[in-house]
């Protein structure tokens, strides 16, 4: 019998719950699924009510039972980058530079966070190409636990923008560079996948905005802008065009308008892929999410960002079992596309990051240990039998051996002089140790300094350029000020100078400029030597 298993996507208004059985060569077959709205926003409540309900609605309406499961939650709650971190200097080398990207790229202390990471490959210049994902911990601990209570075992937390690439790269390999986007309720998320690369970014544009806009433009209520938007509302043409009926005239005009809008950051987004991260030019875009079905969102992208434009299809990559409802399921793809980007993740997903809180780990692992402990305690009862009839022995042993060396005192001056030649060879062994430890203290050396200057540096500084003894800092004007009546300069050549890795009269800022547009970054060299 095939294996089941469960995904649940979590989204900023609905939650998707489906059921999946394993097949041939990692293929997965759905077999059951079902959806719900979200009472309210879960930032706006208490999560476990807010989940607990919508998921007991899904049980209810489709028989399915709870288990091991799953889990996606929004882009919009996590954090993702990719990065290159150089593979020189061994496994702990490597892991410190990770945490060091995390903490300059994370605007939350990295104690707060739960991340993980995937090394996707190695780069052109010979680094490792290394995806990096983090989420708030109490955020993922309050899903976690409001899932849990109804029963089911999490087993992986995903986000869904890496979902939804998994979901097409199963269903359409080695397309290119490609734009996936997700257009919810609250946010959109935007992926652009090219290969082992990928961008995401999440934009405050979406369903809602376009709620609001057909509100504005109708003088109506958000609840009856709703109404519209689903029952008459679709993307206006390009061109001065009128619609017969005036309130769909109205609708589709202001939801052109928000697509505009959403439009702009596209392109924003394309063009710093491009030109920042020396990506391709995409040769498609995937619409998914519940505002993508909005009539003539295909035409509109297509239009304006000149690239083709496709309605994603994740059931391309999976089977499809017998007793789910095809006409539904065409009605709900847009929104458990995610589910089948988890699916995969118990076969062949490209990436694969999990974002489980500690406390679920470590209760598992507790977990785990209980079959253990009655074993564990009939061997600590061999092992203090063992050590007792052990001391026993080397009793026997001791009082033989003083016996004779009462016996051949004659025989002193010899053993005296073994002792001699053991403290000699102690003494070289010692010699041989203090010099390995000053070899590894060197070695560790650029480590330490990394991390003396990363600790110095104040919240959104980063470092520009390092060398001989220049390091140049950048950061942004309006997010680094003074404190205390000292400089945000002063404040880092006083960190720098605390430090043990660096010679403290050393440090000094030899210059100071402001760079950009307005001068909105500015750029200190500091001197500095270090021991």
């Amino acid at each position: 019998m095939a294996k089941k298993f469960l995904t649940l996507n979590i989204g900023a208004s609905n939650i998707e719950l489906a059921e999946y059985e394993g097949g041939a060569k990692g293929v997965p077959t759905l077999v059951n699924y079902g959806t719900a709205k979200l009472a309210a926003p879960l930032e706006s409540g208490d999560a476990q009510t807010i989940l607990s309900s919508a998921l007991q609605e899904i049980l209810q309406a489709t028989g399915i039972r709870p288990g091991k499961v799953a889990l996606s939650v929004s882009g919009q709650m996590a954090f993702l980058r990719l990065a290159a971190i150089p593979a020189a200097g061994g496994d702990e080398r490597f892991e410190q530079l990770v945490r060091y990207e995390v903490e300059q790229n994370i605007p939350f202390p990295i104690d707060e966070m739960v991340c993980d990471r995937q090394v996707l490959g190695d780069t052109p210049d010979g680094d490792k190409s290394v995806l990096i994902a983090a989420a708030k911990i109490d955020q993922v601990e309050a899903i976690t636990a409001a899932v849990a209570s109804v029963g089911f075992t999490p087993e992986i937390v995903d986000v869904a923008p890496l979902c939804l690439v998994n979901a097409l790269t199963a269903a359409r390999p080695d397309e290119g560079c490609v734009v996936l986007l997700d257009i919810g309720a609250k946010t959109t998320s935007l992926v652009i996948a090219e290969g082992e690369r990928i961008y995401n970014r999440s934009i405050p544009v979406a369903g809602n905005a376009v709620t609001k806009e057909i509100a504005a433009a109708l003088g109506c209520t958000s609840d009856e802008a709703e109404g519209v938007k689903f029952e008459k509302a679709y993307v206006a043409a390009s061109g001065v065009t009128e619609d017969e009926d005036e309130v769909a005239d109205r609708a589709s005009k202001a939801c052109r308008a928000v697509m505009g809008r959403l439009n702009a950051e596209i392109s924003r987004s394309i063009n710093f892929y491009r030109s920042q991260q020396g990506g391709s030019a995409p040769v498609k875009l995937y619409l998914t999410g519940g505002t993508a079905l909005l009539p003539q969102i295909d035409q509109f992208f297509a239009e304006s960002l000149g690239i083709e434009v496709e309605f994603l299809n994740p059931f391309e990559a999976i089977g499809i079992g017998p007793k789910v409802d095809a006409a539904a399921l065409e009605a709900d793809g847009a929104l458990i596309a995610a589910t089948v980007g988890l699916a995969f993740r118990f076969s062949t997903a490209r990436f694969a990051v999990n974002l489980m809180p500690p406390s679920l780990v470590e209760a598992r692992a507790e977990k785990a240990k209980i079959p253990f402990i009655a074993a564990a305690g009939v061997a600590l009862a061999f092992g203090l039998v063992g050590v007792m009839l052990g001391v026993r022995h080397e009793t026997s042993v001791i009082v033989a051996q003083r016996d004779a060396v009462e016996a051949k005192a004659s025989q002193l001056d010899s053993f005296d002089k073994r002792v001699k030649a053991a403290d000699k060879k102690l003494g070289e062994a010692k010699a041989a140790a203090e010099e390995i430890a000053r070899k590894l203290e060197s070695r560790s050396a650029a480590v330490r300094r990394l991390i003396a200057v990363r600790e110095s540096l104040l919240p959104g500084m980063w470092v520009e350029k390092w060398e001989d003894g220049r390091i140049v800092v950048r950061s942004w004007t309006d997010r680094v000020k003074a404190e205390g009546g000292k400089t945000a300069g002063e404040r880092v050549v006083e960190k720098l100078k605390a430090k043990a890795a660096v010679v403290k009269n050393s440090v000094k800022i030899s210059s100071m400029s402001t760079i950009g547009k307005g001068g909105q970054v500015e750029q200190m060299t500091i001197e500095v030597r270090f021991n």
